[in-house]
């Protein structure tokens, strides 16, 4: 046999061995399937960054955020902008969680409020999301109740950096 049919009948018995593993499919659907060649796995860029602008508050209000590189957790939010506090416009020049939110199915649904159990002077920070590999928007709204502080529902867009 030619050296370039061997090659060939090579890589088919590694296809065949490799579709005929015990592994359950589900596993190998979510993307867990160890047989698979380490070249065809996805190499972890870290995570994605984004910043974006708010566009129905102050000028200059913005947002930015990263996205995990497993693309499960919107983390490092930052607000920069403006809020009304017990009647007055006050500038927060970086608020956001320490936590992060999670992502299902590209989107964001969820708040965070800091600390878990703080009660009426809690800081709470809601954010609604629609993440894609380079373009995301939403809804943020950050505001301490008991000290009458509120950003209001602010809409938003952003992209990948």
């Amino acid at each position: 046999m030619n050296k370039k049919f061997k090659q060939i009948l090579s890589a088919i018995a590694l296809l065949s061995l490799a579709s005929c593993n015990n592994n359950p499919a589900s596993e190998i659907k979510n993307g867990n399937n160890p047989a698979a060649p380490a070249e065809l796995s996805a190499p972890n860029k870290g995570p994605l960054h984004f910043r974006g602008a708010i566009s129905n508050g102050m000028k200059g209000d913005s947002i930015s955020f990263d996205v995990s590189a497993d693309g499960k957790k919107l983390e490092n939010l930052l607000f920069k902008g403006y809020w009304r506090c017990s009647g007055n416009l006050e500038q927060q020049p970086n608020a956001g969680p320490q936590g992060a939110f999670n992502i299902v199915n590209g989107k964001v649904d969820d708040h965070i409020s800091e600390p878990p159990n703080g009660g009426s002077t809690a800081w709470r920070f809601d954010l609604k999301a629609d993440i894609g590999a380079a373009k995301a928007s939403g809804t943020f709204r950050m505001n301490i109740n008991n000290l009458g502080c509120d950003t209001y529902v602010l809409k938003w867009t952003a992209e990948a950096k």
